[in-house]
C-alpha cells in the first residue's frame, strides 16, 4: 500500500512540473493578460486615434487604449504602411528584438521526448520481469521467496499420515540442529533429499515442517521458474539462489516439480544446447562441484522420478529418495483428525469409519473432504458437522454431484434400477468381493447410476479369484436388463470396457492364464530421438492366441453371472423396486434384501419429490434418495 502511493505521488510532482514549465511558455512576454483582436479592427483603433501606446515584438502588436485597455494583434509581414499610420495618428510605439527561451527551457524541450521514450522501455521491461527488484536488470536473479524461522509455524505435527518419510527426513532436522552429533564421527549428512509420490500427498507440506522444526531460513521455488525465452537466465538464477542461500546458511532450499528442469538429456529436440539443459548442467555443479555448500540442503518434490536424470539421482547430489505415497487406513484417520481439528465436529462424526470409506484418497483429497462436509453443514443452517454432512461430500466427491433437477422417462428409470441391482446383487453373492456400501439410481455427474463397494482394507496386491469375480460383477449388469427388462442398453459399455481391460491383464501382464503360462504379451516401449514409442515383440499367431484367451475368461464369468442373477430374480426385483421408490439404498437396507426381509426405513430423513417424466410428455413427482 505504501509503495502505491509513493509511486501516485512521483507521477503528481511530474504533472505539476510539466503544468508549470507549459504555463511559463504560454504566458511569457508582454502579450501575457491582452485581449487577442482581429488586425483589422486594430487598424480601425489606430485610425480613430483611440491608441495611446504599442510594442512590436516579433510578429505580435501589443497596444494601450485610450481608457486604458490592453488589446494585442498578430501582424502581417504584407503590411507596409504600418509603421506610417503608427506616426500619423500620434502612437508612441516601440520595436524589441524576441527573447531568446532560457538554457533549462531548451534542454526540456530537446531531451523530453528521449527520455520519455527510456522512460517507456524501462517500465515495460519492469512489467516482463514482474516488476521485481533491479527491474529491467534483474533477468537473472533468483526467484526463490524466503521464509525465514519465524514465519514459518508448520511443524511434523501438522503432517500425517507419511510416518515413515518422517522418520527419513527426521536426521536432517537433527543435523540442522546440532551438525556436530554427525561431524565428529566422519558423518555427512545428505546434500539432497528427493521427495517421491502422487499429487496431493503432502511433499510440500513435509519440506516446510522440515524447516520449520530445524527453525532455519526456507527458499522455495518452482522448477518452471528457471526457464524463460532468454538463453542463460535459468543457469544465473541457479547461480544466484545458491549464492543467497549460502549467505543464510544453514538453510533449506525446496524446488518444486523438479521434472520441469530435472528431465532427462538429449531426449528432445532442442540437443545439448537446450535452455532447461543448462540450467539443469548448472543446478548440478552447484548441488556437487568444486565448491562446497556446507550448510545448504537441497529438497526437491516430483511425481515423476522416471524421467529425472541419472545425474541427479547420483549419490552427492540426491542422496536420498523418500516416498511420500498415498495413505493407508490408519494414516488417513490421523489425516482426516489433524483437519477436523479446523472445524466444529458433532459427536456422531467417527474418522475411522470415514477412512475406511475412503481408500485411495491422498491428503488434499482428506483436506477437500472435510471442507465440503463443512460446506454442507452450513447450507442446512446447521452448528456442527454431522457424519450425515461428510457421507454426503464423501458421495459427491467420489461419484458427483446430486442432478435432482434431472428429468427421466419412468423406464430409464426401471432400467437403470434393474442394472444396478444386478451389480450389487451378485456383489453380495460372490465370496471374494467387497461389500456393497452403497446403490443409487440418482443422477450424479455423467452417471445415471452407481454401485459403491467399499473394501474393509486397503489392496495391495491383486489376486485372480478376486478379479476373476470383478469381472463377474461387471457384466451382471447388462445381464439384469436382458433377464428382467428384456433389452439392452448403451449403460454398460463401461463396464464392458474395464472387464475386457482386467482380463487382458491378467493373460498379457500377470501371467494368470493356464494355457498361455507366466509370460508377458505385451509390446515393449523404448526411449528414443522424440521420446517414448512401443516397438512390436509380440507375434501375430500368439496375438490370436491371447485374444482366444480373453475370450475365454470373459465368457466364463458372463454365463457365472447370469447363473446366479437367473437364481436370485426375486432378491434382484425386490432391490429394484426399493431404488425406485428411495432411489438410495445403503449397507443396512441391502443385507435386509439378501436375507429375504423387508428394507428398513432410509436412515437420514424422509425422501424428497423430483420431478419425471411418465412417458407421455407430463411430469409426475416420484421419492427421491433421502437429502
Amino acid at each position: 500500500m505504501n509503495n502505491m502511493f509513493s509511486k501516485a505521488a512521483i507521477w503528481v510532482v511530474i504533472a505539476l512540473v510539466l503544468f508549470t514549465v507549459f504555463k511559463q511558455f504560454d504566458d511569457r512576454g508582454l502579450a501575457g493578460g491582452a485581449t487577442p483582436i482581429p488586425y483589422s479592427d486594430f487598424l480601425d483603433e489606430v485610425k480613430a486615434k483611440r491608441i495611446k501606446d504599442a510594442t512590436i515584438e516579433d510578429r505580435t502588436i501589443v497596444a494601450t487604449t485610450s481608457d486604458g485597455k490592453k488589446i494585442k494583434a498578430t501582424v502581417t509581414n504584407l503590411d507596409r504602411g504600418l509603421i506610417g499610420d503608427l506616426v500619423n495618428n500620434d502612437v508612441k510605439f516601440d520595436v524589441k528584438q524576441p527573447e531568446p527561451p532560457s538554457f533549462l527551457s531548451q534542454v526540456f524541450i530537446s531531451w523530453f521526448p528521449m527520455l520519455l521514450l527510456i522512460g517507456v522501455w524501462v517500465f515495460f521491461m519492469r512489467q516482463m520481469q514482474g516488476g521485481g527488484k533491479g527491474g529491467a536488470f534483474s533477468f537473472g536473479k533468483s526467484k526463490a521467496r524466503m521464509l525465514d524461522e519465524n514465519s514459518n509455524a508448520v511443524t511434523f505435527a501438522d503432517v500425517a499420515g507419511c510416518d515413515e518419510a518422517k522418520e527419513e527426513v527426521q536426521e536432517l532436522v537433527d543435523f540442522l540442529r546440532d551438525p556436530t552429533k554427525f561431524q565428529k564421527l566422519g558423518g555427512r549428512i545428505p546434500r539432497g533429499v528427493l521427495m517421491v509420490g502422487p499429487p496431493g500427498t503432502g511433499k510440500t507440506l513435509l519440506a516446510r515442517a522440515i524447516a520449520g522444526e530445524a527453525k532455519v531460513p526456507f527458499f522455495t521455488i518452482s522448477g518452471s521458474d528457471f526457464v524463460e525465452m532468454f538463453v542463460g537466465v535459468g543457469a544465473s538464477r541457479v547461480r544466484d539462489m545458491f549464492e543467497n542461500a549460502k549467505k543464510h546458511s544453514p538453510c533449506i532450499i525446496f524446488i518444486d516439480e523438479i521434472d520441469a528442469v530435472g528431465r532427462h538429456r538429449g531426449a528432445g529436440m532442442g540437443g545439448g544446447n537446450d535452455e532447461r539443459e543448462q540450467t539443469l548442467n548448472q543446478l548440478l555443479v552447484e548441488m556437487d562441484g568444486f565448491e562446497a555448500n556446507a550448510g545448504v540442503i537441497v529438497i526437491a518434490a516430483t511425481n515423476r522420478a522416471d524421467v529425472l536424470d541419472k545425474a541427479l539421482l547420483r549419490p552427492g547430489r540426491f542422496d536420498r529418495q523418500v516416498i511420500v505415497g498415498l495413505p493407508d487406513i490408519r494414516g488417513r484417520e490421523q489425516i482426516l483428525y489433524v483437519h477436523m481439528r479446523k472445524v466444529p465436529i458433532a459427536p456422531d462424526v467417527k474418522a475411522d469409519i470415514l477412512a475406511r470409506g475412503t481408500p485411495g484418497f491422498s491428503g488434499a483429497d482428506l483436506a477437500n473432504l472435510v471442507n465440503e462436509a463443512a460446506l454442507f453443514a452450513a447450507r442446512r443452517s446447521k452448528r456442527l458437522v454431522e457424519m450425515q454432512d461428510f457421507e454426503d461430500a464423501k458421495d459427491k466427491i467420489v461419484m458427483g454431484p446430486e442432478r435432482k433437477s434431472a428429468v427421466m422417462r419412468e423406464e430409464e428409470r426401471r432400467n437403470t434400477a434393474f442394472h444396478e441391482s444386478g451389480h450389487a446383487v451378485v456383489a453380495k453373492l460372490l465370496p471374494k468381493a467387497d461389500p456393497v456400501h452403497k446403490v443409487t439410481i440418482m443422477p450424479r455427474g455423467f452417471a445415471l447410476g452407481l454401485t459403491w463397494q467399499l473394501p474393509e482394507h486397503d489392496r495391495v496386491n491383486m489376486y485372480k479369484d478376486k478379479m476373476l469375480e470383478e469381472i463377474a460383477i461387471l457384466f451382471a449388469g447388462r445381464i439384469a436388463e436382458e433377464i428382467f427388462m428384456h433389452q439392452m442398453s448403451t449403460g454398460a459399455s463401461n463396464d464392458f470396457e474395464r472387464a475386457t481391460k482386467l482380463a487382458r491383464a491378467m493373460v498379457t501382464r500377470y501371467g494368470m492364464s493356464e494355457t498361455l503360462g507366466t509370460m508377458v504379451y505385451e509390446d515393449a516401449e523404448q526411449d528414443n530421438y522424440f521420446g517414448r514409442m512401443s516397438a512390436k515383440t509380440v507375434s501375430e499367431a500368439t496375438q490370436q492366441k491371447v485374444d482366444q484367451e480373453i475370450r475365454t475368461i470373459l465368457d466364463a464369468q458372463y454365463a457365472l453371472s447370469r447363473r446366479l442373477l437367473e437364481e436370485n430374480k426375486a432378491k434382484v426385483e425386490l432391490m429394484a423396486n426399493t431404488l425406485l421408490e428411495w432411489e438410495t439404498i445403503d449397507a443396512d437396507q441391502i443385507n435386509d434384501i439378501m436375507e429375504g426381509r423387508e428394507p428398513r426405513l432410509p436412515k437420514y430423513g424422509v425422501p424428497t419429490k423430483r420431478p419425471t417424466d411418465n412417458g407421455s410428455g407430463g411430469v409426475t413427482p416420484t421419492a427421491t434418495a433421502p437429502a
